[in-house]
């Protein structure tokens, strides 16, 4: 071995864990395999069932058609409401076109939409951080259209006209930055001393617990790669999280093929995590990649379990092993990350594969 050899830092890669399919995702994407095995082709689903390139293409294979509109739909059709979620206009017109709807919404975007009605009818304002154009947002703004007003930055806290002394309710997309949604929250009370906070929080658990565990592994990588889609938040919500912890790069790809060599030029650790919509084998396919130019074998450093698992929508819980609703293993399927004994439909999820292609640490 030469001296400049063994100079050299040995090469790693790292990924992040927790990462990938949330439980909200798992269920909407069963959502829409299940309906396809119990009614058959095709099924309709308004908007992306979530935001990522590849379920989408998936799902579209196997018998399901994506429209951004219910007027695209034929009338008397199944339908299915993404994980994003609907706002009340779209429910009414679904029933006065006669369509038959499966609702996949998030029971964590749910529980954002119960509260904006609760708001509304105590007659107090709310403000709903987000994303203009996001389907969620949309769809929680549609549950209080005179109430709500948008703010997507902190700096957007300034240009509210609001009575500074009146009651108000914040709300906020799910998907967000937490440390950002933490500044403005703390822009909001620093104007309004009477502000109300939610119940609870809304920045769902995978996406605080895989930004957590991004700036893991950011502090000792020279790249992180984050995989999800572009119009995936919490996807693109990592990249920035990666690069305000100390990543000296970090980058976002659809798959494997969208890796750049020349990202890898004096890198010697590369992280490695995944949005809450993506699946496994999109990681894994990450890996393969890295192993062909010249990276070791993973290691994962987690840090936390999750186990979370949400019932399937009412009408299709009947649907169990050897019955109508039986489902042949999806690609789609997401690796087991904890028990889901209590879980309705658990026992004909898919099975992970056998073996990681990642050491645990």
């Amino acid at each position: 071995m030469s001296d400049a050899s063994a100079s050299q830092p040995a090469k790693r890669v790292v990924v992040a864990a927790p990462r990938g399919y949330c439980a909200g995702v798992d269920r909407a994407v069963v959502t829409v395999q299940r309906a396809l095995a119990v009614y058959g082709a095709p099924v309709y689903v308004r908007k992306q069932i979530v935001h990522n390139r590849h379920v989408v293409e998936t799902l579209e294979q196997e018998g399901a058609v994506f429209v951004d509109e219910l007027s695209e739909v034929p009338s008397g059709s199944l339908v299915i409401f993404s994980a994003h979620g609907v706002s009340p206009a779209v429910r009414a017109e679904a029933v006065e076109r006669g369509l038959r709807t499966i609702d996949a919404t998030c029971p964590l975007v749910t529980k954002v939409h119960h509260e904006a009605r609760r708001f509304a009818k105590q007659g107090v304002p709310i403000v709903l951080i987000g994303h203009a154009g996001h389907e969620e947002v949309e769809g929680t703004t549609g549950e209080a259209p005179d109430d709500i007003t948008l703010v997507q930055t902190p700096d957007d806290v300034d240009e509210l006209d609001i009575d500074p002394g009146a009651p108000l309710a914040w709300l906020t997309q799910t998907t967000l930055s937490v440390d950002e949604t933490r500044e403005t929250v703390e822009r909001l009370h620093e104007r309004f001393p009477r502000l109300i906070d939610p119940p609870s929080d809304d920045i769902c658990y995978a996406t605080q617990n895989r930004q957590g565990a991004v700036k893991q592994i950011a502090g000792h990588s020279d790249l992180v790669i984050v995989v999800g889609s572009r119009n995936s938040s919490n996807s693109v919500r990592l990249v920035e999280v990666a690069l305000e912890n100390g990543a000296r790069r970090a980058e976002r790809v659809d798959n494997a093929g969208e890796i750049d060599p020349a990202w890898l030029e004096d890198v010697t650790t590369i992280g490695i995590t995944s949005g809450a919509s993506v699946p496994e084998r999109l990681v894994d396919g990450v890996l393969e990649r890295l192993a062909e130019l010249g990276y070791p074998r993973a290691d994962e450093e987690r840090l936390v379990e999750e186990s979370l698992s949400f019932a399937l929508p009412p009408e299709l819980r009947a649907c169990r092993a050897g019955g109508p609703g039986r489902r042949t293993r999806s690609p789609l399927a997401p690796r087991a990350v904890g028990p889901v004994a209590d879980a309705p439909g658990a026992e004909d999820r898919p099975t992970a594969p056998s073996e990681p292609a990642v050491t645990r640490a």
